[in-house]
């Protein structure tokens, strides 16, 4: 029955995204925009009044985004040290160089991915399934806007 449930939320997680449409591609836009700024201004205060936690929620979800958040942190930092080496570069890199930043980027998906894990369970474990699948919708919101930052700020391999 666990396990339903998890793919279930998944699936919520994947489905539930509003896609781009003709007519709501501009406000998705703006969404995205307005997401991007309200992480960056207090991501925790973003996810407090998205979810409206009781006490007794907060209690058993705060430390498992804490953790969660610790291992994004840290993946964040592995990455950005592989990333400042390419654009570091201005000829083209080598192939053994290539090898390892495409090496050391899926170990780092890898990593993300466990920690994902990690945190859908226990969030599972802390809040009602519609909770924790607002709370994986909007974590993958979030990445999705990270992910697109990142791609624009780092120029292809040569």
């Amino acid at each position: 029955m666990q396990k339903i449930l998890k793919a279930a939320i998944l699936a919520l997680a994947v489905l539930g995204m509003p896609t781009a449409s003709a007519d709501n591609q501009n406000s998705g836009a703006t969404d995205m925009q307005a997401l991007r700024q309200a992480v960056k201004t207090d991501k925790r205060a973003l996810v407090a009044s998205t979810l409206a936690l009781t006490a007794k929620e907060a209690r058993k979800f705060w430390p498992a985004y804490d953790t969660y958040q610790r291992s994004l942190d840290m993946l964040g930092r592995a990455r950005a040290v592989s990333a400042e080496g390419l654009l570091d570069r201005e000829h083209d890199i080598s192939n053994l160089a290539a090898k390892d930043l495409v090496t050391r980027n899926m170990q780092a998906d890898e990593a993300e991915m466990r920690a994902r894990r990690k945190m859908l369970n226990a969030v599972m474990r802390a809040l009602p399934a519609a909770k924790a699948a607002r709370y994986v919708q909007l974590e993958a919101k979030i990445r999705a806007v990270q992910a697109y930052d990142i791609a624009q700020a780092f120029p292809l391999v040569k």
